[in-house]
């Protein structure tokens, strides 16, 4: 069996404490910077979900509208569809005043989620 020396385990003890002191120390900010009230925080984080909302059914009432900008352009043209064009286009008009709410909503969503910005550089300076 192989026998351990006391002078290697001291070594390693020293070597382990040397290592300790100088691992990096991690600063914390001021947090006199950071809103103070849950209320504001709670509402910042409520303001960041509606966005998420409003984001989520624009990209949806997008993909229900599909590309029908060609389609318009050619009846804006003056070409008479029929059919499937036709099925197509009057969905896609249908659709287009809820994306244009729709649009509406994350613009308004957007704009009252901008003091999350200010936070989030705070934090994650």
């Amino acid at each position: 069996m192989a026998r351990t020396n006391g002078m290697k385990s001291e070594a390693s003890a020293k070597e382990l404490t040397s290592v300790s002191d100088t691992q990096d120390v991690v600063e914390i900010q001021d947090v006199s910077e950071f809103p103070e009230d849950t209320q504001d925080i709670e509402s910042i984080f409520n303001s960041l979900k509606a966005l998420l909302t409003t984001v989520e059914k624009l990209q949806k009432i997008r993909q229900e509208v599909g590309d029908i900008k060609p389609l318009i352009e050619r009846m804006l043209d003056g070409e008479i569809l029929g059919g499937e064009e036709l099925q197509q286009l009057k969905t896609g008009v249908g659709s287009l005043s809820r994306l244009v709410r729709a649009y509406s909503d994350h613009q308004a969503a957007l704009t009252k989620a901008q003091p999350a910005r200010a936070m989030l550089d705070q934090v994650l300076k």
